[in-house]
């Protein structure tokens, strides 16, 4: 079998991959562009990727393309419409960065709930000549109202960690049970004094939190989006920070990563009250080791004729 990696930097060059590459003819790739896509993937028969697109006019230029393994649980970069229709198999990892999105979850909100930056900046600056610094104002995670948007597997260990903090967890999920803390999206944004959203994104839920639902939210209510950056309108999100109307937003995803001074969020990225990672928070040492693993597991699996994690 020829196996193409085609973008093995988005896993990182400190993780080993002769899982994958022992199973092939492998090429690995650190990155692949637009341009160079078409000629790679003409005599690919399993490809391995991440962020890669691959649209039905990319994928009619892979006439012997049979296993798509994606390095990540989300597949949207993948027209699995075509490949359902075409014989092609596309296999996801889910799970797998559970621990590592969850844990960059609650570190933002408590970047942004504690100041901790500002107070660190202080001292290291040669500020901390005084006995106290009190300002900016800080926050106990304890006794706030924790929405979680998505409570699937991320979005319930993050409610994990913020009942142990001591908050109320109240969530919003796409099919509703019977659980008083279960509850629909505007209660949950007029309740909430922390969002953080963990689904999905499709057409459900593509621009999900607008400007009505920011216009619902409290005005010191703080937002991390660790889901896709179309789960909220970015614009919305921006203006809501920009006209004090929100009290911290952060986010680790984008609808175009890396994102440009044409983007929404280029004039709030260095606000204060603005926490933005780089897409890194599917992606501990763990996590990556485990997404290489599992993907071997995929391709084993597919070589034996047999089904596993098939999303196509």
């Amino acid at each position: 079998m020829n196996i193409t990696v085609f973008d093995i930097d988005s896993i990182g060059k400190d993780i080993d991959i002769s899982p994958i590459t022992s199973l092939g003819n492998a090429r690995i790739f650190p990155s692949t562009s637009k341009e160079e896509l078409a000629d790679r993937i003409k005599d690919t028969e399993i490809a391995v990727l991440n962020k890669i697109k691959l649209t039905d006019k990319v994928l009619e230029k892979a006439p012997y393309l049979k296993l798509i393994c994606v390095a990540a649980t989300g597949f949207d970069n993948i027209d699995t419409k075509y490949c359902r229709e075409n014989g092609i198999a596309v296999a996801n990892v889910p799970g797998y960065s559970t621990h590592s999105v969850a844990a960059v979850t609650v570190a933002t909100v408590l970047d942004l709930l504690t100041h901790l930056k500002e107070y660190s900046d202080f001292v290291t600056s040669g500020g901390y000549t005084a006995p106290n610094k009190l300002s900016p104002a800080f926050h106990d995670l304890y006794g706030k109202t924790w929405g979680i948007i998505g409570y699937g597997n991320i979005g319930k260990k993050v409610a994990d960690v913020a009942r142990a903090f001591g908050c109320k967890v109240i969530y919003n999920k796409n099919t509703p049970v019977n659980d008083p803390d279960c509850v629909d999206i505007d209660t949950l944004c007029k309740n909430s004094d922390i969002i953080t959203i963990h689904c999905p994104l499709n057409d459900s839920t593509r621009h999900l939190i607008n400007r009505e639902k920011f216009g619902l939210m409290k005005k010191d209510v703080i937002i991390v989006n660790s889901a896709r950056g179309g789960v909220w309108d970015e614009e919305e999100a921006a203006k809501a920070v920009l006209e004090n109307r929100i009290g911290g937003l952060g986010c680790d995803v984008y609808t175009a990563e890396p994102f440009g001074t044409d983007h929404p969020f280029d004039k709030i990225k260095a606000l204060k009250n603005v926490c933005l990672t780089p897409h890194m928070a599917w992606a501990s040492f763990e996590a990556r080791t485990k997404v290489v693993y599992e993907m071997a597991e995929n391709i084993k699996a597919f070589l034996k004729g047999e089904k596993r994690n098939r999303v196509e």
